[in-house]
């Protein structure tokens, strides 16, 4: 019998608060500490009530032209250079190849801090924007932080891919990656994980999956078809097309999992 008590895993909560109206928040997870980083994508549909959550906005390069040019449309407001000028982002970071040339001068005209790190072509505008943010929060400001990363998902696969590894190569960081029609984040396996499911904007189809390395014993509830002890990886079996069946989902792996989940029809 061992001499010392073996101490029980710490749980990770996790929702999606952040696609709620700011006004319509449930007590049931601590409140968040947001930042946003904009990509050069199109912006989802919800975009706005992700950008009154953060407190942090960063464009990488070419996401400040999605912002200068499809914000207005997204909106239900009749002032184009008013909206304009309601949504400025504090930094805009990346190699600047691009951002135009006019959006740039606006945005440095209204505060904005540009960010020229176009001497560092070893990693992405995604990764020179999340170690800004890493650096820039103290360990213990990180448990209360979670980064929403809109542009991350469709188009080129290889950008996906490289975007999917940002969340390995900071996890100790929360970051959810989004798009119009779902959100991915990582559970790392040194948690137990609670995750709180809003129905009203996300769900009922979901998955979760190993990425790197197999996982050889996961277990859940709150799914139609729950794991138990269930050995995963690519070449045999993973959990795709699965339906949440409760209001909060647990999972727990001996392997870090990536989660994603449906959106639904925002606005």
């Amino acid at each position: 019998m061992l001499g010392r008590a073996i101490r029980s895993m710490d749980v990770m909560v996790h929702s999606s608060t952040f696609l709620l109206p700011k006004l319509h928040q449930p007590g049931h997870t601590p409140a968040k500490n947001y930042a946003l980083v904009v990509l050069n994508q199109n912006l989802p549909r919800f975009m706005p009530r992700l950008w009154t959550h953060a407190k942090l906005r960063i464009c990488a390069d070419g996401g400040a032209n999605r912002i200068f040019d499809e914000m207005f449309q997204l909106t239900n407001e009749q002032d184009y250079e008013r909206v304009r000028n309601r949504y400025i982002p504090e930094i805009i970071e990346g190699d600047m190849d691009s951002i135009r040339p006019e959006v740039k001068r606006f945005y440095s005209s209204q505060g904005s801090q540009i960010s020229d790190k176009s001497h560092n072509q070893e990693t992405t505008d995604l990764h020179k924007c999340i170690s800004r943010i890493h650096r820039s929060t103290s360990d213990h400001e990180k448990t209360n932080l979670c980064v929403l990363v809109t542009g991350a998902l469709g188009g080129r696969f290889d950008h996906e891919a490289a975007n999917i590894n940002i969340l390995y190569l900071f996890s100790d960081m929360r970051i959810v990656l989004l798009s119009d029609d779902c959100l991915i984040r990582l559970l790392p396996k040194t948690h137990k994980h609670d995750i709180y499911i809003e129905s009203s904007v996300e769900g009922p189809h979901c998955g979760l999956f190993p990425v790197g390395a197999p996982s050889g014993s996961t277990t859940t509830t709150g799914l139609k078809w729950n794991l138990s002890e269930a050995k995963m990886r690519f070449g045999s079996m993973i959990s795709t097309s699965n339906i949440v069946h409760a209001e909060k989902v647990t999972v727990q792996s001996d392997a870090d999992l990536l989660w994603t989940i449906s959106l639904r029809n925002l606005t």
